[in-house]
C-alpha cells in the first residue's frame, strides 16, 4: 500500500487550494466580464480574502485600464506578502511599479521597483527587467542620467532582450547620442527583426543619420509587419512624407519620433 499513498499524497501537493481554484475563475472572469470580476474580488476580499482576492482584483483593474487602483491593490498585496515573507512580494511590487507607469506617476513607479529591487526573491532574468522598468520611471522624471544607469544594468543582466536595447537606443535618441542610438537599435533589430516598433526606431534614427534610403526599407518593413498598427501609421507618414523629394532626408513625423523612452513596451 506504500507506493498508492505516496501516489495519492502527491496528488494532494498538486491539487490547486481553494483559494487558487477561486483566483482561476476569478481570472478567467476578468478576460470576458471585467467589471463582474472587480465586483467578485470585492465580495471576496470582504469575506476574508487575501493575496488572491487582491491579485484578481488589480487585474480586473488593469483589464478596465483603471490604473491608480490597481497600482494601489497590488502595493497592498505586496505588503501583506512581505509581512508573510510570501516570495510574491517582488512581483506584486512590479505590477504595482508597471501601473503606476501607466497612470504616468514616474515618482511612485520607481518607489515600487526600488522595493521589488530590494528583495532576494527576483532572478537575474526578472531583475533586469525590472531595471529597465524603473529607466522608464526615471524618464517620466526627466532624469536621463538615472535611465542610462538603469538600462546599462538591465543590459548586464539580460543582454539578449531586443527590448532593452531598443529601450537604450530611444534614450540615445532623446540624448543625441546617435552613435550608442545606431549601435544600440542594430543589436535590437538584430533580436527583434520583425517587430514593428523596434523597425520604426531603427527607421527614424536611420534618418536622423543621414542613410534615407535604408529609413526607408524600415519603415517599408513595418508597413510589410504590421501596416494597421501605431508603428505601420507612423511608418506610412514618414514614407509619404518624404516621397515628393526624394532628395530629402527622411524624417519620422513629430509624434513617431522616440523623444522618450515608451512607457509601455512593444513587446516583451
Amino acid at each position: 500500500m506504500i507506493l498508492p499513498l505516496l501516489a495519492l499524497a502527491a496528488a494532494a501537493q498538486a491539487a490547486p487550494s481553494a483559494d487558487e481554484a477561486r483566483f482561476a475563475e476569478c481570472a478567467k472572469l476578468v478576460k470576458s466580464d471585467a467589471a463582474r470580476a472587480e465586483s467578485s474580488a470585492n465580495d471576496w476580499l470582504a469575506h476574508g480574502g487575501g493575496l488572491h482576492a487582491r491579485q484578481c482584483l488589480g487585474l480586473a483593474y488593469i483589464a478596465q485600464e483603471r490604473w491608480a487602483p490597481a497600482a494601489i491593490v497590488f502595493e497592498q498585496a505586496a505588503r501583506e506578502a512581505e509581512s508573510r515573507q510570501d516570495p510574491r512580494r517582488a512581483d506584486f511590487w512590479v505590477e504595482s511599479g508597471n501601473s503606476w507607469l501607466a497612470a504616468n506617476d514616474g515618482a511612485k513607479a520607481r518607489t515600487a521597483f526600488d522595493a521589488a529591487l530590494g528583495t532576494a526573491a527576483l532572478a537575474p532574468q526578472m531583475r533586469g527587467e525590472v531595471q529597465f522598468d524603473r529607466a522608464r520611471a526615471d524618464v517620466l522624471l526627466n532624469d536621463l542620467a538615472g535611465a542610462r544607469i538603469d538600462i546599462d544594468k538591465g543590459l548586464a543582466l539580460v543582454p539578449q532582450d531586443a527590448f532593452g536595447w531598443y529601450l537604450s537606443a530611444a534614450l540615445a535618441m532623446r540624448q543625441e547620442a546617435l552613435p550608442r542610438a545606431q549601435q544600440d537599435i542594430a543589436k535590437a533589430v538584430q533580436l527583434a527583426p520583425d517587430d514593428p516598433d523596434v523597425l520604426l526606431l531603427a527607421g527614424n534614427i536611420a534618418g536622423a543619420s543621414g542613410e534615407n534610403e535604408a529609413a526607408r526599407g524600415f519603415f517599408t518593413r513595418v508597413l510589410k509587419e504590421a501596416p494597421d498598427s501605431p508603428a505601420g501609421k507612423s511608418a506610412q507618414a514618414a514614407l509619404a512624407e518624404n516621397s515628393v523629394d526624394d532628395a530629402a532626408p527622411v524624417a519620422p513625423p513629430p509624434e513617431s519620433a522616440p523623444s522618450t523612452v515608451p512607457a509601455a513596451p512593444p513587446k516583451r
